[in-house]
């Protein structure tokens, strides 16, 4: 039946209920992980959580770029629940800055009165968090170089800056890694390390999430899904990594160079 207005009303989908079941598959796994030290639940729900978030993202796909459901209108309306999601992550990121601030503005006596706590040995900020704070700096001008060439349809050299933002995401990702496993503290070492490791393990797990959805980007620019005036699905990604990029400066200032 043909209908009369620009909204998109989705078919019924099986994907949402899987995926629901598969993420708290995993999170009963990661439960049964630190109690009895077995991670084959883990294992089995992250799989099938991949498997069920892939076929739905195909499915998004697939109605955006083949069928043409996505209009203006729907197309205003991803926008604004995009912003949404990015400020309720901003409060997100907010609580971790407040209990790190709240903590290092005034040490307790248990912490020696100093911050950083005494016998912590911090990271030197002019070493690896500068080198990570130039890679995605220099990442945000290649994202940005790529949003415009596509919107300029230049393809070969929005594929070609593209493919060097996906790059140097996981570059970031493999130094914070190698980072976390020369710490001389552990997460487990006072308020110091706790804050420390649950705020750079939470953005650095938005990097591996946005790297992720840049390489989706960069496989569908490669199978010329986006046009010049139809791109939401790479200008969602953008604006996530520009989120990524701001949180990281705050990051590196207060708990870094500030916080050491």
């Amino acid at each position: 039946m043909k209908q009369n207005h620009p909204f998109h009303l989705v078919d019924q989908s099986p994907w949402p209920i899987c995926t629901s079941f598969s993420v708290f598959s995993m999170l009963m796994g990661i439960i049964k992980w630190f109690h009895l030290y077995k991670m084959d639940l883990v294992i089995l729900g992250l799989l099938l959580t991949l498997l069920c978030s892939y076929q739905w993202w195909r499915d998004i796909t697939r109605e955006s770029t083949f069928q043409g459901h996505h209009t203006m209108k729907v197309t205003k309306g991803l926008q604004w629940g995009m912003i949404l999601f990015i400020i309720s992550e901003i409060f997100f990121f907010l609580a971790f800055f407040w209990a790190f601030f709240h903590s290092s503005l005034s040490p307790t006596i248990e912490l020696g009165m100093n911050w950083p706590p005494k016998e912590i040995n911090p990271f030197n900020p002019l070493e690896i968090p500068l080198l990570n704070t130039l890679i995605l700096l220099t990442s945000g001008l290649t994202i940005t170089w790529s949003h415009h060439s596509l919107m300029e349809n230049n393809f070969n050299q929005a594929f070609q800056s593209l493919l060097l933002t996906v790059m140097l995401g996981f570059y970031f990702t493999m130094l914070q890694g190698f980072e976390y496993i020369e710490a001389p503290f552990s997460i487990a070492d006072s308020v110091y390390g706790s804050t420390f490791f649950m705020t750079t393990g939470l953005h650095g797990l938005h990097v591996i999430v946005g790297s992720t959805f840049l390489l989706i980007c960069l496989i569908r620019l490669y199978k010329n899904h986006f046009s010049s005036t139809h791109h939401f699905g790479f200008e969602a990604a953008a604006w996530y990594w520009h989120f990524v990029d701001v949180v990281w400066l705050f990051l590196y200032i207060s708990i870094y160079w500030w916080g050491s």
